[in-house]
């Protein structure tokens, strides 16, 4: 006979918690607490935020909605996973952030301090 799974092996009934995109600054703080589980180990939470590593890059545009444009310094995105084991939580944080990275074109249009713009692998 099996031995019974243990309780914080088991999937949360509600894997998504929290799934949206913004016209207002994001908080890295709700999406943490949206994934708190008492059964999960690990945590995991990354935070991109948009960088000056492009000749005077201001901000980004977004490709697909009307959205806010983030300054250099903003957050751009944020996504955090909660699993049994740290190890497990690292590895879907970085999965997770990989596909919507690959999947969803927001944070290609960069924008520059002299007025000029540039789509970036669009």
């Amino acid at each position: 006979m099996a031995a019974p799974e243990h309780p914080g092996e088991q999937a949360h009934p509600q894997p998504i918690r929290l799934l949206a995109i913004r016209r207002t600054p994001l908080c890295p703080d709700e999406v943490f607490q949206a994934v708190g589980d008492a059964a999960a180990g690990g945590m995991a939470l990354f935070v991109g935020t948009v960088r000056n590593h492009d000749a005077d890059v201001d901000g980004l545009g977004h490709a697909c909605h009307p959205l806010r444009s983030p300054a250099v310094g903003d957050t751009a995105v944020a996504v955090a996973v909660a699993c049994p084991h740290r190890g497990d939580a690292f590895e879907a944080c970085g999965e997770l952030i990989d596909g919507l990275k690959h999947e969803v074109p927001i944070w290609r249009h960069q924008k520059f301090s002299d007025g000029t713009d540039e789509w970036v692998g669009a």
